[in-house]
């Protein structure tokens, strides 16, 4: 099996799961995807629904663990993130096609984004810390909000980084260089992967062409870990 069949059969996978349970713990992501897609233009804006919805998000895909400063806060710490990720500056990326980001404009769209995402976590970060901290922010944070709000990247979390390692088609530091690696990947099989993405939708609104390989490379990072865990277990039965 290519890569392409692998991403194709471990996209559908991630997504038939999901579809199976109405109330699944992924369906978060859906959620607040298409209410942040939705709210995109309007003037009358619930901004303190939308946080909710995002901490709920972000809380359900493992960013709310009893170490993470966001603990520390309640939801509404996102209303300055929300409202600014609906910013009319911004529509270019919601639900971006990977060619798209080809475009110069585009590229620097994203980088504008990662930097005010960077700039007011890691400041509530220090806050909650009182202390003085070497670490960078977690690019796994700035990223799962990126996918639940914009659809326009992957989530780098270890089992993304795991499956596109596993299959050299990007580096896993989230970077431009990275980015648009799956950008090449996603433009050379465009016709195989957009007939799978087709059949995936939320209601009326189909997935995002990013969510489909964020899906696809995390299941193949997941498939290893639990293989893997098998393998020692065996083992250690052995």
């Amino acid at each position: 099996m290519d890569t392409v069949d692998l991403i194709i059969k471990s996209s559908t996978d991630f997504y038939d799961e999901l579809k199976s349970d109405e109330n699944a713990r992924y369906r978060s992501w859906e959620h607040c995807y298409s209410h942040f897609m939705m709210a995109r233009g309007n003037e009358d804006i619930d901004y303190d629904y939308l946080s909710l919805q995002l901490a709920f998000y972000l809380a359900s895909w493992g960013m709310y663990r009893g170490s993470s400063f966001l603990l520390q806060k309640d939801y509404r710490i996102h209303i300055p993130v929300v409202k600014e990720l609906l910013s009319e500056k911004y529509d270019a990326l919601a639900g971006i096609k990977c060619v798209d980001f080809r475009k110069e404009n585009n590229q620097k769209l994203l980088q504008e984004i990662n930097a005010f995402l960077d700039k007011y976590y890691d400041k509530i970060r220090h806050e909650v810390k009182e202390q003085e901290l070497k670490n960078q922010l977690s690019y796994t944070l700035i990223t799962k909000i990126l996918m639940g709000t914009l659809g326009c990247v992957p989530a780098y979390d270890r089992y993304f980084i795991a499956g596109i390692k596993n299959q050299k088609v990007a580096t896993g530091n989230y970077n431009l260089k990275s980015i648009m690696l799956l950008v090449n990947f996603y433009d050379k099989n465009t016709e195989r992967l957009e007939s799978a993405r087709s059949k995936m939708k939320i209601e009326d609104m189909q997935y995002p062409q990013m969510k489909l390989l964020d899906m696809g490379f995390w299941q193949i990072g997941f498939d290893l870990d639990m293989n893997k865990g098998i393998k020692t277990a065996t083992r250690r039965k052995g």
